[in-house]
C-alpha cells in the first residue's frame, strides 16, 4: 500500500509522498510517481476533480487560443495536446476546432492569426465561408473569416479518475473529503500533516518524506500552514451548458482571449463561455446573472441558435493564477503557465508547490514536479508518462458504458437516470468500486463519477431513484440518505439559480414542488 498504519495508533499514517489536491495535476503526479516506484498518499478536501479541473470547459488546447498573447503556453499546449490524443485517447474526443470572426471583429488580428500560429508550430487552415458553414451549419451568416485548428475535447473527470485509478493499482492511496488543517514543522522539514475528515471530524496524522502542494486555488492557504507565503490570484470563470450539442467542433471567436468566445462540445451538450472576474474569496463561487447575460449576448454573435437554446446549467470555477508582479490589471494578462516552487529557499526543505497551468498541460506539470520530488528522495527513475498509455482501469468511466450496460439486459437493469441512461448496474459498480477503496459514496460522489443528475432534470427524478436504490441495498439508514440528497440537490441548485428562464425555469419549479412541497426536503432535521 502507499501508506501504512502505525502499530500504536490507527489514525497515524506514513507515506513517501503526501500530495495535497485531487485535481488533474495532483492525480497525474500520483500516477507519475507511482510509475517511478514512489508510493504516495493523495488527500483531497472534497472529491476527485472537484476544483478547477472539474469546472472548466474541457477544451484540449491546440495552443491556438494563446498564440498572440502567450506563445510559450501555446507551444506547450500543442505538444501536450498531441501526447494526450495518443496516450489517453479514451478520455479525448478529437473534434478539431474552428476560429471564426464575424462582422465588427478586428480584421488586423484576423490577418495576423495564421502567422501567429505558424510561429508556434500550430496547423491553421483557412476555410471559405461556405465550407465553414457546411462543416458547422450553426455558425453565423455574418462570418468574415474562418480557420481550422487541431483543437479537441477532454473529459476532465475521466482523466483525473483514470490517473488516480492507475496510481492506486500501482500501490498508491487516496483519501477524499479530508482537509489538511496543519503542517507541523521540526526545523526545516514538515514532520506531520494533520488531516480532518470533513464529514466526521475525525483527525488523522500523516508523516511523509515529501509534501506536494497541488491544491489549486487553495495552494496559498496550504503553503501558509507551513509558514510559506505567496500570492494566488482568484480569477472566476463562468460557463453555460446547453441541453443539446450546438456544434461538432470546438468553435472559438477569432480574437485575443476574452469573455464569451468559445463553445466546446461535450457528449450530447455544448459548454459556452467563459468569463474572467477577479474575486477575493473562495467561500461562494457561483455564476452571476451579469456573467450569464454577457455570455448569452456575446456568444450569440457566432452561434445565433444559442438565443433559442435551452440552457440547463451554469457553473463557475476559479483559475488559480500565480502572479510574479503586483497582481493588478486584467487577469487574462497573467500567464497560464505553471508555477513550480521548491520551498527550500523559503526554509522548508520537503515542500514543493505546483500551481497555475492548464488542464491540457497537466502531464508536463506533474512530470516537472515529480522530477524535483524524486531528486529530494534520491530516486533516479525517469518519467515515463510521455510514453506509457493511460490504462482504461475504471469501466464506468468509458464513453457510453452506462447505455451499453442497460441495453444488454434492459428488463433486469432498470434505468435510475433516464436523461443520461445510467442503469442500476452502473451505480452499483461505482459504489462497489469506491467501497473497495475505503471511500464512502454519497449521491454527489456518484454524480461525480457518472452522468447522474447532469441531464435536463438536473437530479429532480434520478436523485430520488438512486437514493431509494441505495436505501433498498442497505447503503443508507436513518436520515443519512436525506442529508446526501440535500447535498446533491444543493449542488445542482447552484448551477440553476442564475438561468431561470424558459424550459429550465419550469423544470426548477417542478423540482421544487417534488422535493420541497411533497417531501419537505428544505426542512432539516435537528
Amino acid at each position: 500500500m502507499g501508506c501504512r498504519l502505525s502499530s500504536r495508533e490507527r489514525a497515524r499514517l506514513a507515506t513517501q509522498v503526501l500530495i495535497i489536491g485531487g485535481g488533474a495535476t495532483g492525480t497525474g503526479l500520483a500516477r507519475d510517481l507511482a510509475l517511478r516506484g514512489v508510493r504516495c498518499l493523495l488527500v483531497e478536501q472534497d472529491d476527485i476533480c472537484s476544483g478547477a479541473s472539474g469546472a472548466n470547459h474541457g477544451l484540449l488546447h491546440s495552443g491556438a487560443r494563446y498564440v498572440s498573447n502567450d506563445p510559450n503556453s501555446a507551444r506547450e499546449c500543442r505538444v501536450e495536446g498531441d501526447l494526450l490524443k495518443r496516450l489517453a485517447g479514451h478520455c479525448v474526443e478529437d473534434t478539431s476546432g474552428l476560429f471564426v470572426a464575424v462582422e465588427g471583429d478586428d480584421e488586423g488580428y484576423v490577418a495576423d492569426f495564421p502567422g501567429y500560429c505558424a510561429q508556434c508550430g500550430i496547423s491553421c487552415r483557412p476555410l471559405e465561408f461556405d465550407e465553414a458553414r457546411g462543416l458547422e451549419p450553426a455558425l453565423s451568416d455574418r462570418l468574415i473569416a474562418a480557420y481550422e485548428v487541431p483543437d479537441a475535447t477532454v473529459d476532465p473527470f475521466k482523466l483525473a479518475l483514470e490517473n488516480m485509478a492507475h496510481a492506486q493499482a500501482l500501490g498508491s492511496s487516496v483519501m477524499t473529503h479530508h482537509r489538511v488543517v496543519d503542517l507541523r514543522l521540526r526545523g526545516r522539514r514538515i514532520e506531520q500533516a494533520v488531516l480532518v475528515d470533513v464529514r466526521t471530524g475525525q483527525e488523522t496524522l500523516v508523516e511523509a518524506d515529501e509534501v506536494v502542494n497541488a491544491a489549486g486555488a487553495w495552494a496559498g492557504d496550504v503553503a501558509r500552514l507551513a509558514g510559506v507565503d505567496f500570492q494566488v490570484i482568484y480569477s472566476k470563470g463562468t460557463l453555460l451548458i446547453t441541453q443539446r450539442r450546438m456544434s461538432d467542433r470546438v468553435i472559438n471567436r477569432l480574437r485575443p482571449p476574452s469573455s464569451a468566445d468559445i463553445a466546446v462540445p461535450g457528449g450530447t451538450v455544448s459548454i459556452i463561455g467563459t468569463t474572467s472576474v477577479r474575486v477575493d474569496s473562495l467561500e461562494e463561487i457561483a455564476p452571476s446573472y451579469a456573467e450569464v447575460d454577457l455570455i448569452m449576448d456575446d456568444a450569440t454573435a457566432m452561434l445565433p441558435g444559442l438565443a433559442d437554446a435551452r440552457i440547463m446549467r451554469a457553473y463557475a470555477g476559479i483559475r488559480p493564477l500565480v502572479s510574479k508582479g503586483g497582481g493588478g490589471g486584467d487577469d487574462r494578462a497573467v500567464s497560464r503557465g505553471l508555477a513550480l516552487m521548491d520551498h527550500g529557499e523559503d526554509g522548508v526543505d520537503n515542500l514543493v508547490t505546483i500551481a497555475g497551468g492548464k488542464l491540457t498541460t497537466y502531464r508536463e506539470m506533474a512530470e516537472k514536479t515529480a522530477d524535483i520530488v524524486c531528486a529530494h528522495l534520491g530516486v533516479s527513475a525517469p518519467c515515463v508518462t510521455a510514453e506509457v498509455p493511460l490504462p482504461k482501469t475504471s469501466p464506468w468511466t468509458l464513453p457510453g458504458a452506462s447505455p451499453r450496460s442497460w441495453l444488454r439486459d434492459p428488463d433486469r437493469d432498470p434505468l435510475l437516470c433516464e436523461c443520461e441512461m445510467v442503469p442500476t448496474s452502473a451505480v452499483d459498480q461505482i459504489v462497489g468500486d469506491m467501497r473497495s477503496q475505503g471511500l464512502s459514496a454519497s449521491l454527489r460522489d456518484i454524480g461525480q463519477r457518472s452522468r447522474v443528475g447532469k441531464g435536463s432534470c438536473q437530479g429532480a427524478f434520478c436523485g430520488l431513484r438512486v437514493l431509494g436504490h441505495l436505501y433498498q441495498g442497505g447503503r443508507f439508514d436513518d436520515g443519512l440518505g436525506l442529508d446526501s440528497l440535500r447535498e446533491f440537490l444543493d449542488e445542482r441548485w447552484k448551477g440553476e439559480r442564475s438561468i431561470f428562464w424558459g424550459a429550465q425555469l419550469r423544470q426548477a419549479e417542478l423540482a421544487e414542488a417534488i422535493h420541497c412541497g411533497l417531501f419537505g426536503l428544505e426542512r432539516r432535521s435537528p
